[in-house]
């Protein structure tokens, strides 16, 4: 049999390892445009900021051996064409039509099976001198290799970001390391915003830039500055001066080759797969960052270009190809990212892709530590759940802190894609010793709230919507928190703020108001439900929780 792979990165190389695997016998050939193959792109930031010593160990198996085409012809029996370009594909005679790059020869290749992994291609916006030196992206070592080597020699002082997602939040922290002067420039209302909801995305914003990150959001690029060179960014709002611009503002699916060989592009733009990961054409298979995905919460079709995803999709197209049946069940969206100190996860639908969708959910936020509070390294952990209301299903968790926000993202991106429910988190028996989690964890609290709100036991209140509320003579805030806790912050011009310590609150029931609204609060939310119930028990009405607490504020405090 014989084999034809065009990509020679994550896919593709994971698919030609799997098939020789499966198939001594197979005659495996890989086209790679690039002069490099099978690196991980996703460390290129973590290059950057010095985390990973070689750009070439981004290249390396886990032994230290380099990837090269020689080894994958010595250890593997594939040959990788390098520096060759798939120009076109003709299905009917099975063939495809190469072009050395290097030499400008032109071959022809027959196949048996033919795997597409042309990966994605990085967005270009048309935006007035784009083509200026200096102004980069981040998708390939040499990327990284030329911004590390500018600013080792000084000539990359300071920078723009443009794009607060996953790339250029990284590229943010890389940059910090070297302690140039950078500002990160968002479009959209809030960082991250394909990931997180807005409230989240505040705990985020007012972290970094306690940390000394300069981000401004809802700022829009009007024109890069310059004669050959970058030397400032315009914007709707200023000119920034810059001698390094990194565009960080997204990927498209790579489908040129695709299309001119009449094989079918999903409604996202990618190539359409089956879960077998077959194209419309059964001899050919295509994965990676070039395909589009099932989405397991929705059943629809999404376009979510992920490493991770990339090479579970080698693995089964390898096996596939040598005859197997393996199939790829979908994605949950799930995604992580490290800024600074700063954990930020998220699987399944934020509440804006929940409400587009057109669930009727329900959510929850809350705050608490990733193992007991007693233990020295406990850190905090902000979780939020969305369920769908009247099935009570998982629709999907945002987690940020500075604590393990990983477990708790992995757990429920397991239930996603098992179809589960809010019950399933508190019910599912996870690991339990204090130097790993409390023995009820976060996020089997965050689902209990969840049940609490759908028993109708606890009424939240994001603080946004809390503060807007008491402003508005609406409600007034009752601070729950002890003396010492009130002297190190507190709220500012929030309306009218009641000062009463929990274990005082029963005895000082007579002078509260029961017909305005309350919003009940401490620094983390239990506490201020524990008051909420109290007063309902005393029969206040229109009472809330803020949740979070003081910890989810998004404001500044009084100190």
């Amino acid at each position: 049999m014989k084999v034809v792979i065009i990509g020679g990165v994550a896919t593709g190389m994971k698919a030609a390892s799997k098939a020789r695997r499966c198939d001594p016998d197979a005659e495996i050939t890989v086209v790679e445009k690039g002069a490099l193959v099978s690196y991980g792109a996703c460390g290129l930031p973590y290059y950057v900021m010095g985390e990973v010593g070689e750009v070439s160990d981004l290249s390396r198996t886990s032994s230290g051996i380099l990837r090269s085409p020689e080894y994958f012809r010595k250890v593997k029996n594939i040959d990788v064409l390098t520096r060759t370009m798939a120009k076109s594909i003709d299905r009917r005679a099975k063939t495809v039509e190469l072009k050395n790059l290097a030499t400008g020869g032109e071959s022809c290749l027959q196949y048996d099976k033919l795997v597409i992994a042309t990966g994605a291609l990085p967005v270009k916006p048309p935006i007035p001198g784009i083509d200026l030196a200096n102004i980069l992206h981040l998708r390939h070592p040499d990327d990284a290799a030329g911004i590390v080597d500018g600013l080792k020699r000084g000539i990359f002082t300071r920078a723009v970001i443009i794009g607060a997602g996953l790339i250029g939040m990284e590229m943010a922290e890389a940059l910090a390391v070297w302690g140039i002067e950078f500002t990160v420039l968002e479009m959209q209302e809030h960082i991250f915003p394909a990931m997180l909801d807005g409230e989240i995305a505040a705990i985020a914003e007012k972290y970094l830039r306690a940390e000394g990150i300069r981000m401004a959001t809802a700022e829009k690029v009007i024109r890069f500055i310059g004669d050959r060179a970058v030397t400032a960014v315009l914007t709707d709002k200023r000119e920034i001066p810059a001698d390094l611009v990194i565009l960080a503002v997204g990927v498209y699916p790579n489908v040129e080759l695709a299309k001119s060989a009449g094989l079918a592009v999903g409604p996202t733009g990618a190539i359409s797969v089956d879960a077998r990961l077959r194209t419309s054409d059964p001899a050919i298979y295509a994965g990676g960052d070039c395909v589009e995905n099932l989405n397991v919460v929705t059943g629809k079709k999404v376009y979510t270009p992920m490493g991770s995803t990339a090479n579970k999709h080698g693995r089964v197209i390898g096996e596939n190809i040598c005859g197997g049946n393996a199939t790829f069940p979908g994605v949950a969206n799930t995604s992580i990212v490290k800024v600074l100190d700063l954990n930020i996860g998220k699987s399944g639908l934020t509440e804006r892709e929940a409400k587009q969708a057109g669930y009727n959910y329900i959510t929850a936020m809350t705050v608490g530590h990733d193992k007991p509070h007693y233990m020295k390294s406990a850190k905090p952990v902000t979780i939020k759940l969305i369920a769908e209301t009247a099935t009570r299903r998982l629709l999907g968790i945002q987690a940020i802190g500075e604590g393990d926000v990983a477990k708790r993202v992995d757990v429920v991106a397991s239930i996603l894609t098992r179809g589960g429910k809010i019950d399933d988190l508190f019910d599912i028996d996870l690991a339990y010793a204090p130097p790993f989690s409390s023995p009820i964890d976060n996020v089997a609290v965050a689902a209990n709230t969840v049940l609490n709100k759908l028993a109708g036991r606890f009424r939240g209140i994001l603080p946004k919507q809390a503060k807007e509320l008491t402003e508005n003579g609406q409600a007034v805030f009752l601070d729950v928190r002890t003396p010492a806790e009130c002297k190190q912050a507190r709220l500012a011009d929030c309306g009218s703020i009641i000062y009463i310590p929990l274990e005082q609150l029963r005895d000082n029931l007579a002078g509260l108001d029961k017909e305005t609204g309350t919003v009940a609060f401490c620094k983390i939310g239990l506490r201020g439900y524990e008051a909420a119930r109290i007063l309902e028990a005393a029969g206040i009405r229109d009472v809330r929780v803020m949740e979070g607490g003081l910890f989810c504020w998004p404001f500044d405090c009084e100190e």
